[in-house]
């Protein structure tokens, strides 16, 4: 191996007391992912670890996280499922995007995710593109004056094995495509969430498209693939080369952990992740 080339960690290699050191990437983490532990107890481990942030969580728990100096990465709005490419939705996407605005803003985050949603019989997808960009515009103008961004999340749908690990029928499952829509839009509030595992698994070239995206990439999750498990020597994505990928964007964004935790430990899985990210 060429000096200076950082391969993937192997789980046996894993620092027990690993605390992250270099911090140039600000490492967050998706709290459903750590299901059914206690947002408190994940963001005490958090805090330990040397993570900045979490997201993923319930609204209730967010007193108690910012006390321990965590920050809010990213706040939910509507789900994947109800996304605004579909007529029925778009009321209930202006109303959930809105008031998660307001919930960053009273938070100080300052990131909020939203979704295209799902195909359904008889979709024009022209029309559903133009149905998105009109949610989103609508909802901007409120976005810009709160300082916050919205962040377009595209998901694969490839996997079929778990309601989580791939969204089957989902219309934004090309990365490209969602920037096309980020772009038709035209603000500087509406970013790309770049999913690494997600866009390895449906585009691939993932070092590149970072770079080619750099300037509409607003967060970023990571986890293996395949399996959407950790980020250990049995899945395909070498992450420490990603991560240096995108420290040479300038980006200073968070990058959430969102694997979803096979070891018998999971909290031994999700510090040995924010080794592999560490660079």
């Amino acid at each position: 191996m060429s000096q200076g080339l950082q391969a993937q960690l192997p789980r046996q290699d894993a620092d027990p007391k690993f605390r992250v050191k270099n911090g140039r990437i600000r490492q967050s983490v998706m709290g459903w992912c750590f299901n059914p532990m206690k947002n408190e107890v994940l963001a005490k481990h958090c805090k330990e670890i040397g993570l900045v942030a979490i997201e993923g969580i319930g609204r209730e728990a967010y007193p108690a996280v910012k006390e321990l100096g965590l920050e809010i990465s990213l706040v939910s709005s509507h789900g994947f499922g109800e996304g605004p490419c579909n007529p029925k939705y778009l009321d209930h996407c202006i109303e959930k995007l809105t008031e998660a605005i307001d919930v960053a803003k009273a938070v100080g985050s300052k990131r909020v995710i939203t979704f295209t949603g799902m195909r359904f019989p008889g979709m024009d997808e022209t029309k559903a593109a133009n149905d998105c960009i009109e949610v989103w515009k609508k909802v901007l103008p409120h976005a810009e004056r709160q300082g916050i961004i919205l962040c377009l999340e595209h998901l694969n749908s490839r996997d079929s094995s778990h309601p989580m690990k791939g969204h089957p029928g989902y219309f934004g499952d090309n990365v490209d495509f969602c920037v096309d829509l980020i772009k038709r839009v035209g603000s500087d509030n509406l970013k790309l969430l770049f999913d690494i595992y997600h866009v390895s698994i449906m585009n691939g070239d993932v070092i590149r498209r970072i770079r080619q995206y750099k300037d509409v990439i607003g967060h970023y999750h990571t986890a293996g693939n395949p399996g959407r498990g950790e980020l250990d020597e049995t899945q395909e994505i070498n992450y420490p080369p990603i991560m240096k990928a995108i420290l040479e964007t300038g980006y200073t964004g968070f990058v959430a952990q969102e694997f979803i935790p096979t070891w018998n430990d999971p909290i031994a899985a999700l510090r040995h992740g924010a080794q592999v990210c560490d660079v």
